[in-house]
């Protein structure tokens, strides 16, 4: 029985000789990834790891603003500090929030709830299966 799977979004990476400066296009957008100096890049952009965790911050932010604009809660400014650590079991990611506004202790608490089920971060704790084959 074959998997059901909708397609969510595609993205494209190339490389030439430029050591490790990347191009990634999705959606009509591109951007340079590279690697830092003392892994052999030339540290013209963030790394994929900055990239993941850009990512995850960007769409906890906006996951964010747009639940506490439908709430319509005074907040002027968030912030999100993100560390990623590699451990004996893994990875660990560290998510420190800040808000600049008019909020409550139970608004503070919810927001925690509404940061963790950002599509992001619901994908990096969830399962995740990735296929790689040599494309015609």
């Amino acid at each position: 029985m074959e998997e059901t799977k909708e397609l969510i979004v595609t993205a494209n990476a190339k490389i030439t000789h430029a050591k490790y400066q990347t191009i990634v296009t999705s959606d009509g957008h591109s951007i340079v990834a590279d690697e830092p100096v003392e892994l052999g890049g030339g540290n013209t952009a963030m790394s994929p790891f900055n990239l993941l965790l850009a990512s995850l911050a960007s769409c906890t932010a906006i996951t964010l603003r747009m639940y506490i604009d439908r709430k319509m809660w005074i907040v002027d400014e968030i912030s999100i500090d993100l560390e990623m650590f590699k451990t004996p079991d893994g990875t660990f990611i560290d998510s420190k929030l800040k808000f600049s506004g008019e909020l409550t202790a139970e608004q503070i608490k919810r927001l925690i709830t509404i940061a963790e089920a950002c599509p992001i971060h619901k994908i990096l704790v969830g399962n995740v299966t990735v296929n790689t084959e040599i494309s015609n």
